[in-house]
């Protein structure tokens, strides 16, 4: 029998460890598609953006991924358009046929239709915005000593940062550990200034998805690292260095880091009706499509109601897509043997969230606890280090975790990129999210 042929669109979570899986495996050719020629890590992002770890710690190519496995192959490109009717996808690159065609995409920055935001806000969704905002970041620093404006200075000295999810959080505790431990070391010049790190979200908690009391900790605690936490502040507008609030308050900055929220991402070729709030892909316990036969998706892209234990969707998390990347892969290979799929419910271990330093909360599902301090860090450090995709990168990360923590210094401080006229480019310009 001819090998059945699966293309899946997004080498994230999901779609790795379903490639990952049906590697190796008899019956099936797979072609993986990817703007980008590497997988990373997203957790782990807010880490490059401020020069902790490097870009290949938590980076791998696809190719050295796949290097031992003969039917599973990449291909750089974005998707066009799906073509249902002839099994095919068009792409920046060409056109695939499948038998069997998977979309793993992902989701992108939500700017809820915010012109000013998303033209002038630094996102945090991808490799190349996450080592932008750290350049943008030490442009700054080089910029405010030299910069003799007085009012530039103070609109300089305010980092505000929209979104008080994990990220916004572990963004925000970071930028607070280099200003107390590190900024004086590395720009003695700024010794006597002073840099206010606003952490601003229109919901009523920080890590509204915690329990209470990891809520309650994660909140006191940035605020004993001198982040300035508002609540209720809903962003409404960024223009004239200032972002406005729907209260009608507003903070001079130069900075705007946006981690406020994600949306997915539409596909032509895929009707309206398969898409629900927030456009993801509405699927079936098995990851299919409404009235397709082999058209399936997983990961941050879809929405599956049928798990008793989430009647509303999972949560779009690293843990949720690598389980549901891992089933549809031993499913597939059913589905081909004509044998019957294995409806997926989502084994939640609980989550967790770094603040700082020996800093970190953790909601356990088995035993029901939450953790907090020391022992939510370490957890933490433990469950990231082993998700990251291979050995090398764990070898890696461990080394600049361990050397920062002792020192107290950063990994990565080298600011890359300059114009003609050796001045470094606009970097607000060049954070537009484009769409998959």
């Amino acid at each position: 029998m001819k090998d059945k042929k699966v293309v899946i669109i997004g080498g994230g979570f999901a779609g790795i460890n379903l490639a990952k899986y049906l590697g190796g495996k008899v019956g099936v050719e797979v072609t993986l598609v990817d703007k980008n020629n590497y997988n990373y890590f997203t957790p782990l992002l807010y880490q490059v953006s401020t020069g902790m770890l490097d870009v290949s710690s938590i980076s791998i190519p696809f190719r050295t991924l796949f290097k031992d496995k003969t039917n599973l192959n990449y291909r750089l490109g974005k998707l066009v358009r799906v073509k249902p009717e002839e099994n095919k996808v068009e792409l920046t690159t060409g056109e695939l046929t499948y038998d069997y065609l998977i979309l793993s995409h992902g989701t992108r920055s939500n700017f809820f239709g915010m012109e000013n935001i998303k033209k002038n806000a630094l996102p945090m969704k991808s490799i190349s915005q996450a080592v932008k905002l750290r350049n943008y970041l030490l442009r700054e620093a080089e910029r405010y000593i030299y910069t003799k404006d007085e009012t530039e200075k103070r609109k300089m000295r305010n980092i505000v940062i929209s979104g008080a999810g994990p990220s916004g959080v572990e963004i925000a505790g970071m930028l607070a550990e280099m200003r107390n431990h590190i900024l004086d070391d590395v720009y003695p010049e700024l010794k006597r200034e002073k840099m206010n790190i606003y952490l601003v979200d229109g919901a009523p908690n920080v890590l509204p998805p915690m329990r209470e009391k990891s809520q309650k900790y994660s909140e006191k605690t940035l605020k004993e690292m001198g982040i300035i936490v508002k609540l209720n502040k809903m962003v409404s507008d960024y223009k004239e260095d200032k972002v406005h609030f729907k209260d009608g308050d507003t903070i001079e900055t130069k900075t705007l880091i946006w981690t406020a929220g994600v949306t997915g991402i539409k596909i032509d070729g895929i009707p309206d009706e398969n898409y629900e709030k927030g456009n993801r892909i509405k699927v079936n316990e098995y990851f299919k499509l409404e009235n397709s036969d082999n058209i399936y998706a997983v990961g941050d892209a879809c929405v599956l109601k049928t798990d008793p234990a989430f009647p509303d969707g999972h949560p779009q998390l690293a843990s949720v897509a690598t389980q549901q990347g891992k089933l549809l892969g031993k499913n597939l290979l059913k589905v081909i043997k004509g044998n019957k799929p294995e409806a997926f419910t989502y084994n939640d271990k609980g989550t967790m969230a770094i603040i700082g330093r020996s800093k970190a909360v953790a909601d356990l599902t088995t035993p029901k606890k939450s953790l907090t301090g020391w022992i939510a860090w370490f957890s933490w450090l433990f469950v990231h280090l082993f998700l990251l995709i291979n050995y090398r990168n764990r070898i890696s990360t461990m080394w600049n975790w361990t050397t920062a923590y002792l020192s107290k210094g950063q990994a990565s401080g080298l600011l890359v990129g300059k114009t003609a006229n050796g001045s470094m480019p606009d970097l607000k310009k060049q954070t537009k999210t484009k769409s998959a």
